[in-house]
């Protein structure tokens, strides 16, 4: 017969385990408290200013986040979130639609701006529209970038033939440090570029702006810049996704209210080279304000003009890859003001 004393003291032992273990819920509770820790991936250009302004002012915070910023070389945001080194970016949606062609493993999350992409030339150059570039030479900071698309896109709308078979004009590539200097000593006759590289070539080099995504329609209602996350992270956690794209909203449209002090925090932060004063006065051409149905319309625009002139292969069913491109997201708004 089992010895009724032990018997007692068993039972007083696990009362005390049992009240003294936390419940479920409250296991639950502790770990919703707790900050959920991604990697973000930025690369330094000035229009990148959401994860700048996300982090600094604390909108990650606010969504619940720990955001671990990682610098990557200029290009690199592809390639470490393939490799599992980032979780999230920010990328140009001209720059990201040929490798989500490719199975590139990310979900585009919202539109953040528009703007940032220019074509340059000399003011004796006698080019004074997008058709005078054929049979010219313009130099870009590589042959897959957002400028070279835009650039690409806007001499097609002109007439311009810009295929890789057939093209009327010749791009070639510099660091964005040679372009204005390669067009001062006429190695190429217009430069394409992003800002604040080309607005300040523009003022420091009296280079005239030829076409300019801020300004110039139909790109200027267009979103160039766009929020995105691992495909893994939207599989398998889309809350953390959603956060980390609401935070990315509320940067953006403070951004759009205090450019100056966005331009500010940039520089002294060191997320940007140059000078406030002029960084936000070229902010300030950009439209902040966010928008998923906005980067939704730009994406299926761009990848139909891109596969007309031969950047995208044909094979790729556009409406297919703008649905797969995209994810829905609980409690993401369409835009934040």
């Amino acid at each position: 017969m089992p010895n009724p004393s032990r018997t007692g003291l068993a039972a007083a032992l696990a009362l005390a385990l049992f009240l003294a273990a936390p419940s479920a819920s409250s296991l639950s509770a502790q770990e919703a408290a707790a900050p959920k820790v991604i990697k973000a991936g930025y690369t330094g250009g000035l229009c990148e200013g959401p994860i700048h302004i996300a982090h600094e002012r604390g909108f990650f915070k606010d969504e619940g986040l720990d955001v671990e910023l990682i610098k990557l070389e200029p290009g690199a945001n592809f390639e470490a979130i393939a490799a599992g080194q980032i979780d999230a970016s920010f990328g140009l949606l001209a720059t990201l639609i040929q490798p989500l062609s490719n199975g590139l493993p990310i979900k585009i999350t919202t539109g953040l701006h528009t703007g940032c992409d220019k074509v340059l030339v000399k003011p004796d150059s006698g080019i004074k529209a997008a058709a005078d570039l054929k049979g010219k030479r313009i130099g870009v900071p590589s042959l897959t970038s957002s400028p070279i698309m835009f650039a690409r896109r806007a001499l097609a709308a002109a007439g311009v033939k810009v295929g890789d078979k057939d093209s009327e004009v010749e791009f070639l590539v510099f660091t964005n440090a040679e372009l204005p200097l390669a067009l001062q000593r006429g190695a190429i006759d217009a430069i394409s570029a992003n800002d604040p590289v080309a607005s300040l070539a523009a003022k420091s080099d009296g280079l005239t702006i030829l076409l300019d995504s801020a300004r110039d329609k139909p790109f200027s209602d267009q979103y160039c810049c766009a929020a995105y996350v691992s495909a893994a992270l939207a599989g398998a956690d889309p809350e953390t996704a959603a956060r980390y794209t609401r935070a990315m909203q509320k940067a953006a449209a403070w951004i759009q209210k205090n450019p100056d002090e966005t331009a500010k925090i940039q520089v002294e932060k060191k997320y940007v080279a140059g000078d406030a004063e002029f960084n936000a006065s070229v902010l300030r051409t950009f439209r902040y304000i966010p928008s998923v149905s906005g980067a939704y319309n730009a994406f299926g625009i761009t990848a139909g003009e891109l596969q007309q002139i031969g950047v995208l292969a044909e094979r790729v069913n556009v409406e297919e890859l703008r649905k797969n491109a995209f994810t829905e997201l609980p409690g993401v708004p369409d835009s934040v003001e």
